[in-house]
C-alpha cells in the first residue's frame, strides 16, 4: 500500500473528529441547537421556565378526574409550599376521589385545624364522613361550613340537605347513591360518584 493509500483513512477518521467536535461545541453553546419551526422532532426542555404551580396543576387534574395524578402534583406542591390548609385540603380530596376514606378523613381534619375559618375542606370534610357512615357528625360539619360559607355555596348546600335527609331516615341503611359535591378553593367544586 503507498503512502498516499494510508493516508487517506487518517484525513477521513480526523474529518470525522472535527466534525464531532464541532456538533458538540455547538450543542453546548448557549444558544444550543436551534429547533426548526417546522421540525418533526419533539423540542427538549426548556430548565429556565419556572414550573407549574403543583396546586394549580392539581386543581386541573381533580376536575379532569384524574385523581392519582392530583395526589402527585399536591404533594409536590406540599414540597414546594409546606403543609398548607390548602395543600391539605387538595391532598384529601384526591385520596377521597380515590376511595381512601381514612386518609382522606385525617388530611381533610388537619386541613380543618389549619384553617377553621375555611368552608371547601370542611365540606369536603363532610363528603368523607358520610361515605363513612359518620351522618351525624358529617351534618354538624356541613353546618359548620354552610355558616362559614354564608350560604353562598350550592354544592355546600346541596350536601347539607343530603346528609340531613339522610340523618332523618335512619332506616335507610343501605350505602348511598347520592352523588356528593366536592368544593376547592375559587367557587370551583367535584362531583365525587361512587364506583360502579
Amino acid at each position: 500500500m503507498t503512502s498516499q493509500g494510508r493516508a487517506a483513512p487518517v484525513r477521513l477518521s480526523r474529518a470525522l473528529a472535527a466534525a464531532s467536535v464541532l456538533a458538540l461545541a455547538a450543542a453546548c453553546a448557549p444558544g444550543g441547537l436551534k429547533q426548526d419551526t417546522g421540525s418533526p422532532w419533539a423540542p427538549g426542555a426548556d430548565h429556565r421556565k419556572t414550573a407549574e404551580d403543583g396546586l394549580q396543576v392539581g386543581h386541573r387534574l381533580m376536575a379532569a378526574g384524574e385523581h392519582e395524578l392530583a395526589l402527585e402534583a399536591f404533594t409536590r406542591a406540599a414540597l414546594d409550599q409546606g403543609l398548607t390548609a390548602e395543600v391539605l385540603s387538595g391532598m384529601g380530596s384526591a385520596k377521597l376521589g380515590l376511595r381512601r376514606l381514612g386518609q382522606a378523613e385525617d388530611l381533610l381534619r388537619q386541613a380543618v385545624d389549619a384553617d377553621p375559618a375555611w368552608p371547601e375542606p370542611m365540606n369536603n370534610l363532610g363528603v368523607v364522613l358520610m361515605e363513612r357512615g359518620k351522618t351525624a357528625e358529617a351534618v354538624q360539619v356541613f353546618q359548620r361550613a354552610y355558616a362559614l360559607d354564608n350560604g353562598e355555596s350550592d354544592a355546600i348546600r346541596d350536601n347539607l340537605r343530603l346528609a340531613l335527609a339522610k340523618l332523618d331516615d335512619p332506616a335507610h341503611t343501605e350505602p348511598q347513591n347520592q352523588d356528593y359535591k366536592l368544593v376547592r378553593q375559587g367557587g370551583g367544586s367535584y362531583l365525587i360518584r361512587p364506583t360502579p
